[in-house]
């Protein structure tokens, strides 16, 4: 008889999109993480796998039993400790094994969650096998007999990590002052690996580098400006060139220029489309719905091929694969690189943009203006009881205007000459997201207000 975490009510909750996500000792247990573990290595066919753990305090428990139902299973696991995601992703890639990673990324204390991938970092969603592993885990079918049980073996490959990452991304020119605000979060394990390395090159100075789960300073999510005030004025503080936020997993990761003022992730987008096509003339650069349009203008200015996705990393990565994209970015602060399986890292992000820095002699608000080339609203939420009703209302109000053009690759996208804007649904909560730009701040602060003032009557 299936217990409460394991039971098919709980595992329709926990399992999402992209992963596995839910309140510790409520919807997630040792119980549930032995089980997936077991599925895991059932669906996926597999003989060996890598496992990476966060700072939660919950998180080396839900590992070891994950690493203990893969090893009944007939699994050898490789054991790789405390890890950001982008640790994991490369970790899988170096070693060519599919791997777990135990984190909730930048979910409040109480949350925690399993990522998943295939060899060479390969996503595991709910279309490429982690529906099969939750209707295993439901059914509490047997795992088949291998004749043996795995074995367990660490792996420290923070170092090679480190390396790899600034081979792909050099920093040289100018030395620079860099605040790195890690929120308590992973990238106080994987900076210090980071920038020990350039110690000649960059001063570092630490935010909140304690390794500690239940976030004593700030949510670890810096998509939210509130999480990004104590680093805005330590830069300012410090006369720092340039500050780097990361989430709670650190595979994100946001700017602050000089002037203590917050980049935008399309901005960083574009900088880094910019670099790749300089490596890689004529390449593809891969941008959801909701990046700056300055994204694909750039990048055809500069003879690439700039190519649309839906918002999701299941849909930037398959669309990397198609196209042998050299690059992708998210305006969430996810980046994808093609040197680095195809899978998203915070740090590569970052080390672009100090590259970047240090090969000009210019400031980073200077740096970027040639990027910015539109205002943005940033993503605003709208609590709606029928998404569907008010997507038709807009899609009514805005379909009959001269210059409009409508599409509905994800959500509602409408576009103008002069603005442009989406509305999508939130996959977990009765939410609807509006991100809005303008050609000008009057611009896109009318339409956004149009907009919003369209969807917040269908509350």
């Amino acid at each position: 008889m299936a217990s409460a975490t394991t039971s098919p009510d709980n595992l329709s909750k926990v399992f999402k999109a992209y992963d596995v996500r839910g309140i510790v000792g409520e919807q997630l247990d040792e119980e549930l993480a032995r089980a997936a573990g077991a599925a895991y290595v059932a669906v996926l066919g597999i003989d060996a796998l890598v496992i990476g753990y966060d700072m939660r305090p919950s998180s080396p428990a839900l590992a070891g039993a994950f690493a203990d139902g893969a090893t009944t299973a007939g699994a050898d696991v490789t054991m790789i400790g405390l890890a950001s995601t982008d640790q994991l992703y490369f970790a899988s890639g170096h070693l060519n094994l599919p791997g777990a990673m135990f984190t909730a990324s930048h979910n409040p204390a109480q949350y925690n969650g399993i990522k998943m991938c295939r060899a060479l970092a390969q996503p595991v969603g709910a279309e490429s096998g982690l529906a099969e592993i939750r209707d295993r885990v439901a059914a509490g079918t047997p795992v088949a007999a291998s004749g043996r049980s795995g074995s367990i073996g660490e792996h420290d490959v923070l170092q090679a990590y480190a390396a790899h990452l600034l081979s792909l991304a050099p920093v040289s020119g100018r030395r620079l002052k860099v605040v790195v605000d890690a929120g308590n979060g992973m990238a106080g394990h994987t900076a210090p690996a980071v920038f020990e390395r350039l110690a000649g090159q960059v001063e570092m100075i630490p935010m909140y580098f304690e390794l500690d789960g239940t976030f004593p300073n700030h949510e670890a999510n810096p998509i939210e400006p509130a999480n990004l005030v104590d680093l805005q004025k330590r830069v300012i503080a410090e006369r720092a060139d340039i500050g780097l936020a990361f989430d709670g997993d650190a595979d994100r990761c946001f700017l602050v220029d000089e002037r203590g003022e917050l980049v935008s992730p399309s901005t960083l987008t574009a900088l880094i489309a910019a670099r790749e096509l300089a490596k890689e003339p004529g390449a593809t650069v891969i941008h959801n719905l909701i990046t700056s349009r300055a994204v694909p203008e750039i990048v055809t200015e500069l003879g690439g091929t700039p190519v649309r996705t839906r918002v999701g990393h299941s849909y930037i990565k398959a669309t990397m694969a198609e196209t042998d994209a050299v690059f992708g970015g998210e305006h969430s602060g996810h980046f994808y690189f093609r040197d680095f399986w195809r899978a998203d890292s915070g740090m590569l992000a970052a080390l672009h943009a100090l590259a970047a820095l240090a090969e000009s002699d210019r400031p980073l608000s200077d740096l970027l203006r040639a990027y910015e080339r539109y205002p943005l609203s940033g993503e605003i939420n709208s609590t709606v009881a029928d998404q569907d009703a008010v997507l038709a209302a807009l899609e009514e109000a805005y379909g009959a205007q001269d210059g409009v053009t409508i599409d509905k690759l994800d959500g509602l996208s409408i576009g103008h000459a002069d603005w442009a804007f989406n509305v999508r649904a939130s996959n977990t909560e009765p939410l609807l997201r509006l991100n809005a730009e303008g050609k000008d701040e009057p611009t896109m602060a009318r339409v956004r207000d149009e907009a919003l003032a369209i969807i917040r009557s269908g509350k």
